[in-house]
């Protein structure tokens, strides 16, 4: 679970980077099931739980909303401002910085409607938890720890191109190998990540058990749920934190240095993307205004 169930939100509250434009609307409109189906395959629920983690879905997004789409469309609408300008991997940091400010919200919302389920979780809900993460982190080793080294970064590679290429069209030759060139060069350690990821999933289920065992109330479980959140966000591992920071300004170099790289037409691209997200978002938006629950 760790931050899973609330990942699980930030999935449905970040669909704008994922989808096209109507396929957001769509999937936002949805985002109630989606949510349901997957939270439910890492809770478990049955019953009245489920009943009542149904209940918390809808009223989260009743409030998500109401309370956050206009200001995610702004801050959109900051970041298609500089679109067809250079960018500095200063730039680019500082908005992943404002991107998680404005998800913060979202997030807070979530740890307090998820913490009375996460409070009432059985120990059988814990062992499906267990078994979720073997098998989850069984599924991230075969995509990221190859044993082909060439077989590994040739998938690398082509996750990093699938992701540029939902903001700016296809790449060319040279951008790919700008991406190629850049990736043998980063400091990102899956072995490191997959075994870091592990070690907070154990820490979730021993605060998890910790919970069931003092019978905790939902304030409680809210705060542990923040402590999870806060290490998987900065890591309690000296060591690692500094990896994480090592990674993150890698990774704002290499988006200014693709950034910078683009075409005329592919910052068009990235400009009626981005256009098409703001636009969505104020439908969705005004949809609550216009039809209150």
């Amino acid at each position: 679970m760790r931050s899973k169930f609330l990942r699980a939100w930030l999935l449905a509250t970040g669909l704008f980077l994922l989808v096209g434009c109507s396929a957001l609307r769509l999937a936002y409109d949805h985002g109630p099931m989606l949510a349901w189906w997957w939270l439910d395959g890492w809770g478990d629920f049955g019953g009245e739980q489920a009943l009542r983690v149904k209940d918390g879905i809808r009223s989260w997004f009743d409030w998500h909303r109401k309370a956050e789409l206009d200001g995610y469309a702004a801050w959109l609408g900051r970041v298609q401002a500089k679109s067809a300008e250079s960018v500095t991997p200063a730039q680019m940091c500082a908005w992943a910085d404002e991107a998680r400010q404005q998800l913060e919200p979202a997030l807070q919302q979530a740890i307090i409607t998820l913490a009375p389920w996460v409070a009432g979780l059985s120990e059988g809900q814990l062992q499906h938890i267990a078994r979720r993460y073997a098998e989850d982190n069984e599924e991230l080793r075969r995509e990221h720890l190859q044993p082909d080294a060439a077989e590994r970064q040739a998938a690398a590679l082509q996750r990093l191109q699938d992701r540029a290429e939902r903001f700016y069209g296809r790449l060319s030759g040279a951008q790919r190998e700008l991406l190629s060139r850049m990736l043998r060069a980063s400091p990102m350690d899956a072995r490191r990540w997959l075994a870091e990821r592990e070690q907070r999933q154990q820490q979730t289920l021993r605060a998890l058990r910790r919970l069931l065992a003092e019978r905790a109330d939902a304030p409680r479980a809210a705060a542990v749920l923040r402590g999870l959140v806060a290490d998987v966000e900065r890591s309690p591992d000296p060591a690692y934190r500094a990896h994480q920071q090592r990674v993150r300004a890698f990774n704002c170099e290499l988006a200014a240095r693709l950034h910078d790289s683009a075409s005329t037409a592919q910052r068009r691209v990235l400009h009626d993307r981005l256009q098409g997200w703001r636009d969505d978002l104020a439908v969705l938006a005004a949809s609550s205004r216009a039809h209150p629950p």
